[in-house]
């Protein structure tokens, strides 16, 4: 191949600008609604499941912009998902990174405008040989679990539908094409969930976010039933159900005491968790044109869950499965559900039984895991032992089919 095709990437993150909701809330609930304070934070400590603790105010810290939420303080904005404005590209390697993987309390003013600010961010994308990015949110976190978590669900649902008014009117509209929407839904109740990606959708949204596993938030499981609103509105509107790491507010774990490192390594459990519940349920056959992706669950444990799946389906009768399913869980898989990587060389160098219709790459901008501002480079490494059809594949054409894109 001459060249790299430039990268749509299926998974990047936006720092909200603080105008958000002040801004395209109803002037009724601005006063409760989210906006940002500044004050003096001290250190962040990894607290269970993944969560920091640190959100109060202490006048010996840093200062820092915090999101206020009904009267609390629920997020405090941190190094660690936001790339500060001395992180630069270029230069030695080992500073650039130790600045970005610091969680440290930080303003506005100490980010790369790219976090935040569309124009700038578009600067940075196609100088990283990247034309489109789907962003995730940060303070309403991956799925929508603050306005989950808040008392005023009138206000939480004016929050949802005000976010993805701006997501699709301010971040993408006027992006040419390089932010593509991405919408969350009122995680309490279903229809209205359903309602609103049936909204979305009507405006050219085709991509939200979910939880990979509800019952960790204290929801019905998708084996109730409960969900099944959102998968019809999913199924009818072609609409991908997006699941990142970490969208169940919790990180799998095992001894109490495990390093991070090691839960870090492991993160990928939820993602194949939540495949076989899925693969299992009856839910991919019910719903014939639901699709599903696992943000920044990487790929290279694919083949063997599908191996192993379907060996379950056809050798433990005992299991039931076949009275839920009619044809093995591998088949439900293919041309239907996504496995989205920032870093995957098994992956790659298995791509046929991963599925190569089934993978799409990810910048993750700007959080640590990113290839910014080197991300052809890594990819072209990669993908180093693909066809040039392969290749278009990861990192463009399973992400136009994915999105429902309307571009080559």
């Amino acid at each position: 191949m001459a060249d790299l095709p430039k990268i749509i990437s299926v998974d990047d993150h936006v720092v909200e600008p603080a105008h958000v909701w002040q801004t395209w809330l109803p002037a009724k609930y601005r006063e409760k609604g989210p906006r940002v304070i500044r004050e003096r934070f001290g250190s962040f400590a990894l607290a269970a499941g993944g969560k920091y603790a640190g959100n109060v105010p202490d006048p010996e810290g840093r200062w820092g912009d915090a999101w206020l939420y009904e009267d609390t303080i629920i997020y405090v904005h941190k190094r660690h998902v936001a790339i500060p404005l001395d992180a630069t590209p270029g230069g030695d390697k080992s500073k650039f990174d130790s600045q970005l993987m610091t969680v440290t309390a930080m303003t506005y003013e100490e980010m790369r405008p790219g976090c935040y600010d569309r124009d700038a961010r578009i600067e940075e994308f196609e100088e990283n040989w990247v034309d489109g990015s789907l962003p995730f949110p940060t303070f309403p976190r991956f799925c929508g679990q603050t306005f989950n978590e808040g008392e005023d669900k009138e206000l939480g649902l004016a929050c949802v539908k005000a976010y993805n008014d701006w997501m699709v009117e301010e971040w993408c509209a006027p992006s040419g094409g390089m932010n593509i929407p991405l919408g969350i839904i009122p995680l309490w109740d279903a229809e209205l969930a359903a309602a609103e990606i049936v909204r979305n959708a009507n405006r050219g949204v085709r991509a939200v976010t979910f939880s990979e596993l509800p019952h960790a938030l204290g929801l019905p499981s998708i084996h109730t039933g409960y969900w099944d609103p959102v998968f019809r509105a999913c199924n009818d509107t072609d609409t991908v159900l997006c699941m990142h790491v970490g969208s169940s507010s919790m990180m799998p774990q095992g001894s109490p005491d495990a390093p991070h490192g090691a839960l870090f390594t492991i993160s990928f459990n939820n993602a194949a968790t939540s495949l076989g519940e899925y693969l299992f349920s009856g839910i991919m056959e019910r719903f014939p044109k639901l699709r599903l992706a696992y943000s920044e669950g990487q790929v290279g444990w694919i083949p063997f869950a599908l191996e192993r799946s379907d060996f379950a389906w056809e050798h433990h009768s005992w299991l039931g499965a076949k009275e839920i399913i009619s044809a093995p869980p591998s088949s439900y898989y293919y041309d239907r559900v996504f496995g989205c990587f920032t870093s995957d060389y098994v992956g790659m160098k298995n791509i046929k039984e991963v599925g190569e219709n089934q993978v799409c790459f990810e910048t993750d901008y700007p959080h640590t895991d990113t290839s910014w501002p080197n991300t052809k480079e890594e990819v072209t490494r990669m993908c180093a032992g693909l066809s040039d059809e392969q290749v278009y594949k990861v990192v463009r054409g399973n992400a136009i089919e994915m999105l429902k894109l309307d571009r080559v």
